[in-house]
Order: structure tokens, then sequence, then C-alpha cells
């Protein structure tokens, strides 16, 4: 693979807990973002989210990621990595493969690299870039996955554009997205909606799109993809399965909800206690007898024409 090295920082799974410029580059950013970037995550990057990605990773694995893995010798980008909780779920099923992932935190690919390290991957490489704009050249890699990054781009579908022309001919992009507006639970009250609705109506704030699942397959048709598949991957936890529930609940969505807290609370989209009411009350949703909940997440992929 030919990678344009210029001014790009590149920081291998076996180095860990260094960032530092590709041998070759003329320079190095100091700053956590990509120059020029200004990230606007909803979800912050507190070590409790860290944590939450990486814990959400592990509980989706097989709902989202079964059937997804590439063959030997695979140059493979990954488009936001953040903390790698995918990453290490991506190279562990296709540990032949060669994976290129990238992100504009370099805090987070701190936290990426380290985790690989400590798990003993020696096929990824993190490059401190953004998608937009990377250093990579015209058809460099066979494949592509994204995972939970559409929904907090501004332009989703120019991401898209760009990821297609690093991909060569006949190669695959994977897209992984949730769509808040799937979310149901028993038993559901007033401030728990509040609390929910508070999390996307910040991310709309933002410019960003929290129910982009449903709209995976004409956004990859729009972007020139021939769209191989597209299915919803939902989840349903009642009584029955009580660690998934637990799981789900406790893991992802009300830490992901309560990201939220302070946007919200400062937009003046809800007050203190009515989301503090909601997210004990969702939480009781993850409760015996009687709490169930129901998500959806989409995935979708799509082949460039040959």
């Amino acid at each position: 693979m030919t990678i344009d090295t210029h001014d790009w920082q590149v920081l291998t799974s076996s180095q860990g807990q260094r960032l530092g410029a590709e041998p070759g580059a003329a320079g190095s950013s100091t700053s956590d973002y990509w120059p020029g970037v200004t990230r606007k995550y909803v979800h912050g990057y507190s070590q409790r989210e860290t944590l939450r990605l990486q814990e959400q990773s592990a509980i989706l694995e097989d709902l989202l990621h079964h059937d997804t893995s590439y063959p030997p010798g695979s140059r493979v980008l990954e488009a936001g990595c953040g903390v790698g909780g995918q990453t290490i779920l991506l190279a562990a099923r296709s540990p032949q493969a060669e994976f290129t992932s990238i992100d504009v935190s370099r805090e987070s690919l701190v936290v990426a690299a380290a985790t690989m390290a400590q798990r003993g991957v020696g096929n990824v490489r993190f490059y401190h870039a953004d998608v937009i704009n990377m250093p990579f050249r015209a058809e460099s890699f066979d494949h592509v996955f994204v995972c939970f990054l559409l929904e907090h781009l501004d332009e989703p579908l120019g991401a898209l554009a760009v990821l297609r022309s690093v991909l060569k001919p006949g190669g695959t992009i994977t897209v992984i997205e949730g769509d808040h507006g799937s979310c149901f639970w028993h038993p559901q009250t007033r401030e728990s909606l509040q609390a929910w609705h508070s999390l996307i109506a910040s991310q709309f704030h933002l410019g960003h799109d929290p129910l982009i699942g449903r709209k995976l397959c004409p956004l990859l048709t729009q972007a020139d993809f021939d769209v191989r598949e597209a299915t919803p991957r939902w989840v349903y936890t009642d009584s029955r399965n009580p660690g998934l529930r637990d799981g789900v609940l406790n893991k992802i969505i009300v830490p992901m909800t309560q990201t939220a807290r302070q946007q919200a609370l400062d937009l003046g989209i809800i007050d203190k206690h009515t989301f503090d009411t909601g997210i004990d009350d969702l939480r009781r949703s993850g409760m015996p007898p009687d709490g169930t909940f129901f998500y959806t997440w989409f995935k979708a992929v799509g082949v460039k024409r040959s």
C-alpha cells in the first residue's frame, strides 16, 4: 500500500502509548484534533465514554460483526476508529488482513493503540487524520469499514465520496449506524422519553443526524456505490435474557444518554429534575420483572463499481 506520509502522523499498535510522526514526515501536530478540524461530538471524550464504547463493542459483537471478515492480505481502512472498540474485533476476526485505522482525536488513538498493544494485536496501524482530508492515494484499499461515524459528521455524503475515492474498484464499504428513532422501552414514562429525546435534540443541534441508520441504503446509492445489502440489526431484551438487558441498558443506552446532559441543560431542551428522573426511569426498564427494551442498528455493504 502506498501512503503519502507528508505531515501525517502514524501510530502502530506495537508503539502503545506514543503517537509520533511517521519516518519521512515533514512535521507533526501537537493538537489533539487534526489541524483545521473542530470535532463536535455529542458524547464527549471522558473516561466514562471510553469505557462505554469499549463495552458497547463487546456487547454488540455478534449482532453487528458476525458477518464481517476480510481475506488474508486485504488492505482495510477503518474510518473513525475512536478508542478502538471495533478495531480490536476487526483485527481478531481477520488476523491476516492489514488494517489502517484513522481518527481526528489524538487522545482516542493513543487509547486505541494501547489497547491493541495490551492484546498483542500487530496488524493495525493508526493515523491521526480527518476522514474528509486523508493522506492516502486513490484506490489504496481493498475494503473500507465505518461504524458509528456518519451520525457525527457535518457532511456524511461528502465523507462517503472521499472514502469511495481511496477504495479499489470492486472493493466493499461496510457501514454500521444506529437509529435513535427506533428506541422503545417499558415501562415508558414522560420523563424517560424527554431524557432520551434531549440526546437526539442535542445531536441535531450540532448539525448531525442521530436517525441516520435508516438512511444508509440511499446514502450509499447517492455516493455511487452498488448496495449489496442493507439490513436492520435489532436487539430486544426482557426478563428472559437479563444479562443482555443489563448490558444494553446500563452499559450502552443510559451512559450514552447521560453524555448529553450538560448540553441539553445548556440549550434549555430539558431541566435538571426531568433529565435525572428520566435517567432513573430508563434504568428501571432494565430491571425485572417487567422491563423490556428495543433498539435497531443498521448495517449496509456497498461495492465500488469496476
